[in-house]
């Protein structure tokens, strides 16, 4: 079973912050896309064994926890992760929640008046629902073809997800879908949220991978707060 994944500060008398973490802690065997190897982190060097200092070793996808994918994930000549304009990820973001407990399709999403240049971060019930358990979860919610299609012709400048794909596992015709509608529409991909702490509105997003050179893909930390 998962272990806590709580959001913000526990540190005894700090004062209390308006951020919200939203993104998933790096651990040993956490949930991860069915057919990968699990990411593997574990501390090497321990002061309580004799040690003089703590050392962690991480051996991790590109794709591990809550990442970003570039457009060069699936395409060719597509920015890498190096590539990220920081201004994309840094700024105002609207959490949307979405009801249908199957698919995020373009009727629902008719009804947010999406406006172009958006941010949006998408609450389905896979935040409180595929996070308690660190095997991967084969029926999340994710988004339909014309989904996609409809927030590329939108414009929108991110698309995040509470779970690590926002196309099907089961349906690899809607993965490659999904994600290159996204990308053809100018928007960069958030995968691997956990808005469980989060409701729908306003928010300012801080979201920022690390510099992986020529990477498809990199793990992010990712932070809100109200507006």
């Amino acid at each position: 079973m998962a272990k806590d994944i709580g959001t913000g500060s526990k540190e005894v008398g700090a004062p209390k912050s308006k951020w919200i973490d939203i993104s998933l802690p790096l651990r040993n065997a956490m949930v991860h896309w069915s057919t990968d190897d699990p990411p593997r982190v574990e501390q090497i060097h321990d002061v309580d064994k004799g040690d003089r200092a703590p050392l962690w070793e991480m051996t991790i996808r590109s794709h591990t926890g809550t990442h970003i994918d570039a457009p060069r994930h699936f395409k060719r000549d597509g920015a890498t992760i190096d590539e990220l304009p920081l201004d994309i990820m840094v700024g105002p973001a609207r959490v949307i929640e979405i009801k249908d407990t199957e698919t995020i399709k373009p009727e629902e999403l008719a009804a947010h008046n999406i406006q172009p240049g958006e941010r949006l971060l998408f609450k389905t019930i896979n935040s409180s629902k595929a996070y308690q358990t660190d095997e991967f979860y084969e029926d999340y919610v994710f988004f339909t073809g014309e989904a996609a299609h409809f927030l590329a012709d939108k414009k929108v400048k991110v698309v995040g997800l509470d779970y690590i794909a926002v196309g099907s596992h089961k349906d690899i015709d809607n993965l490659f879908e999904v994600h290159n509608a996204l990308f053809d529409g100018g928007a960069w991909i958030i995968e691997g949220l956990n808005l469980s702490a989060v409701k729908a509105g306003q928010y300012e997003l801080i979201c920022l991978p690390l510099r992986l050179e020529r990477g498809d893909a990199c793990p992010a930390r990712a932070i809100v707060r109200p507006l």
